[in-house]
């Protein structure tokens, strides 16, 4: 695993968890790809910002799987105001550089790991 891979995931981790909406800009590429439970698609890194600041959520990792050079699983438990009974859910972040470019949440870890390895084997076949 590539440490910059690592790195960008934990730097999005701690702005996130930390409420940080300055740090969690930065964290993120221009246009940073999500999805989740309200939608997906191409967003700003300000309006990432705003999403940190209105859900609230915490994620915490609690495992890694590595996809490609610029793709990882991770596993997490996630929190929200109101709701500190964590859900357990699965991400797919896809790196470039020192930024998270993509963000995609799912339910549980056999979804998010199917997705990823779509998206591997779509991007070699370009």
């Amino acid at each position: 695993m590539e440490s910059n891979l690592e790195d960008a995931i934990n730097e999005w981790h701690a702005s996130v968890n930390g409420g940080d909406l300055a740090r969690s800009a930065q964290a993120v590429g221009d246009p940073m790809i999500v999805l989740g439970p309200k939608g997906a698609g191409p967003i700003t890194p300000e309006q990432f910002a705003d999403w940190v600041e209105r859900s609230q959520i915490r994620l915490v990792p609690r495992s890694w799987h590595p996809v490609s050079e610029r793709l990882m699983v991770v596993e997490q438990d996630a929190t929200w105001p109101g709701n500190q009974t964590p859900a357990r859910v699965a991400t797919v972040f896809r790196v470039a550089g020192a930024k998270v470019t993509a963000a995609l949440r799912l339910p549980d870890l056999k979804s998010a790991l199917e997705l990823a390895y779509l998206c591997r084997e779509m991007a070699a076949s370009e």
